[in-house]
């Protein structure tokens, strides 16, 4: 870990580039969250679609089949986003922040554009599935490689005393990401009609893609390279081999391990937890109408972000690791009576359309919707959940960045954060939903992010070192 500081700002080194020195503060913010939304809106929206995607692009007949290989291929996309951190990680470390979250940003743009615009199952068999798994993979190389340079970029720009501030800005992206894809596909959804929204409408979410990474690109383009990177590669100080420093060293391979186990793989199940599966298990298991569930999270996202930079800018002052282990333990003591509360509060589930025969003798099963959920109560219990999420995230970009060196610190610091967001976190909805569909125990899906989130509070609270005041230039 770098040496503690006096809390004193840190100052870029003169004499290298004042090029590096005329972006302040808050453009590199700017540009940076800008970009990161963008690619947290591309990964998400195919999350939010699960339902429409499962349709059109795997063999129709059993629908919760269809539809937990959507969530299985949703989940490939976060598997694969350690492989993402390990690739662009490392020329993140050689040739520089800027140059390698502008690759990512087109990568994910790109696959993003392309999955709007591939042909479904009926056009081109089982080509679209495999199809529609290459570009999820494409995506999470892409997101892999995004945050980790994002937050390092940020935090080399950032004083020592105020990090866990400025990060936190950062860490609001893929709240912001998650709450415009949503609001997207409701607009777009509303704007179009169920039945065309179902044909085709669910498509131009993913086309928007294009026109919000040029605009991206536009505002990224005009920053220049992060200050330390630019005076340790003029000092012939930047790694050679950055995979090797990073994980063959065993000092440094006992942090990264620590930074998953006690940090990373709690924060990622409980922001899963408390937005995505939230989303789900409304609509999925309560029977929510999709208006009401979207309104609600919206309405929770709004008025949770901010708190973000609330615990990112107290990590400031009281240190990252007491705000992170109170959100893992509090999240995994209240997760059971908050989901018991939202299905008290979701009213009881009635048949609002009966089953009847389709135009080509299909049948259409009845609907089954909750008929008078509490929508204040549960837009209430969502907010919870997400200020536990605000807990865990708003001060852990700060931590990571804090606990690598520099030369190594953007192909560090990635692994633990996508492994265990990535693969900890990303696997909640779909290890949630295939547990209440196996046990039917609509709770049970909830044993998983308890779990991990209880591991990850024992591991930090014994192991792990809190960062604050950690000078990063040493």
């Amino acid at each position: 870990m770098a040496k503690q500081s006096t809390g004193t700002a840190t100052i870029p080194p003169h004499g290298i580039s004042k090029k590096a020195d005329s972006n302040s503060i808050w453009q590199v913010i700017l540009a940076s969250s800008a970009g990161t939304v963008i690619e947290w809106y591309d990964f998400y929206i195919f999350g939010s679609l699960a339902s429409f995607i499962a349709a059109k692009f795997y063999p129709q007949g059993n629908d919760l089949v269809a539809y937990l290989s959507t969530l299985a291929t949703f989940a490939t996309g976060f598997i694969v986003r350690p492989f993402g951190a390990l690739v662009f990680g490392r020329l993140g470390d050689l040739i520089g922040r800027k140059h390698t979250f502008l690759i990512t940003m087109f990568l994910m743009g790109g696959a993003t554009f392309t999955i709007g615009i591939l042909p479904g199952y009926e056009t081109i068999g089982v080509l679209a599935p495999i199809i529609l798994v290459l570009l999820r993979l494409l995506q999470g190389l892409a997101l892999g490689g995004e945050y980790g340079g994002a937050a390092t970029y940020v935090a080399e720009y950032s004083p020592d005393a105020k990090r866990g501030y400025y990060t936190s800005f950062i860490q609001t992206t893929a709240t912001l990401g998650l709450f415009i894809s949503i609001g997207v596909i409701l607009i777009t959804r509303l704007g179009l009609g169920d039945e065309a929204f179902k044909e085709w409408g669910w498509r131009l979410p993913f086309l928007l893609s294009l026109v919000l990474v040029v605009g991206s690109y536009i505002i990224r383009a005009r920053l220049h390279e992060s200050p330390l990177f630019m005076k340790m590669k003029a000092e012939g100080k930047t790694s050679k081999n950055p995979l090797k420093e990073s994980f063959a060293n065993k000092e440094n391979l006992k942090m990264v391990l620590l930074a998953l186990f006690g940090a990373t793989a709690g924060q990622g199940v409980v922001w899963y937890t408390g937005q995505f599966y939230a989303l789900s298990f409304m609509e999925k298991v309560l029977m929510i109408d999709y208006m009401t569930c979207y309104m609600i999270i919206g309405v929770a996202l709004i008025f949770s972000t901010p708190f973000f930079v609330v615990f990112g800018s107290l990590s400031d002052r009281i240190g990252r690791k007491k705000i992170m282990m109170a959100g893992c333990l509090i999240a995994a003591i209240s997760y059971i009576p908050i989901y018991q509360a939202m299905h008290h509060f979701a009213g009881p589930i009635k048949e609002v359309s009966s089953a009847t025969i389709g135009a080509n003798g299909s049948v259409i099963p009845a609907v089954m919707q909750a008929v008078n959920p509490n929508v204040f109560m549960l837009t209430l219990l969502v907010f919870i959940q997400v200020i536990f999420v605000t807990m865990v995230y708003g001060p852990i970009a700060a931590y990571l960045v804090e606990l690598f060196p520099t030369r190594i610190r953007y192909t560090s610091m990635s692994l633990p954060y996508h492994v265990g967001n990535g693969v900890f976190g990303g696997l909640v909805p779909f290890i949630a939903t295939y547990v209440v569909a196996e046990t039917g125990n609509i709770y049970a899906g909830l044993a998983y992010p308890i779990g991990v989130a209880l591991i990850t509070f024992i591991i930090g609270s014994l192991y792990i070192k809190d960062t604050r005041g950690v000078n990063i230039t040493e």
